[in-house]
């Protein structure tokens, strides 16, 4: 059965202020590699691990682990989800103002939601589960779970896989807005989140806060979207 609409959601800058947690993540994975002997590189600053949210994680580790081994990524890999868990059990950042009442909106519209994100699987599953996001979600999608190489191809099989025939893509990041463009998708730019300028020039519509994702949605039949 195909659903007809749906919109899917990017999880960090987009639903998360994720900068309260990604800073001392990394720092902490940094300070944990540098103890092992697996690297003696530079600590990236608050701006490196800015830039890099949003990517898989075989990019952010092309960034800020250059020429590292593959037990230096195997060890980060690890280190980091660990402290990114540990952080978000410790509520050291929250969601957007809105998110929750926002999508609970949408949910109850019977509009299919989901998350399509770069992370991985179990970080993410981990924030569904600690601030109730899974409840109002179809499904979680992330590149950690597929092991997909670029957010377009996240969001192409998950268009796929539930065969949708039209979806809204809203989300922070270039990469956000290119998935969505490049899979035919209606495009919502959240300038909130760790946007650079001009890298949402090409969304469809830009919002400085969460809740205006109702204000700008493609009208859809609801009553069609019900009885699917």
């Amino acid at each position: 059965m195909s659903i007809p609409y749906a919109v899917l959601f990017d999880m960090d800058g987009t639903l998360l202020q994720t900068e309260k947690l990604s800073t001392p993540a990394f720092r902490r994975t940094f300070e944990k590699l540098r103890d092992r002997g697996l690297w003696d590189g530079p600590m990236p600053n608050e701006s490196e691990i800015t830039n890099v949210l949003g990517m898989t994680i075989d990019q952010v580790w092309k960034k800020l682990l250059p020429g590292a081994s593959e037990a230096a990524i195997e060890a980060a890999d690890t280190y980091l989800l660990e402290n990114e868990i540990q952080l978000i059990r410790e509520r050291v950042t929250d969601l957007y103002p809105g998110v929750i009442q926002t999508l609970q909106e949408l949910h109850d519209r019977g509009i299919p939601l989901f998350i399509a994100s770069n992370g991985q699987e179990d970080y993410i599953d981990a924030l569904c589960d600690e601030y109730g996001l899974r409840p109002l979600m179809t499904d979680l999608y992330s590149a950690g779970r597929f092991r997909t190489r670029s957010k377009n191809d996240l969001v192409a099989k998950l268009l796929a896989d539930y065969q949708v025939e039209t979806a809204v893509m809203v989300g922070d990041r270039h990469s956000d807005v290119e998935a969505g463009k490049k899979n035919g998708l209606f495009t919502i730019g959240c300038d909130f989140g760790f946007a650079n300028p001009g890298e949402l020039d090409q969304a469809d519509v830009v919002i400085t806060k969460f809740p205006q994702v109702l204000d700008h949605l493609p009208k859809i039949d609801t009553n069609r979207q019900r009885q699917t």
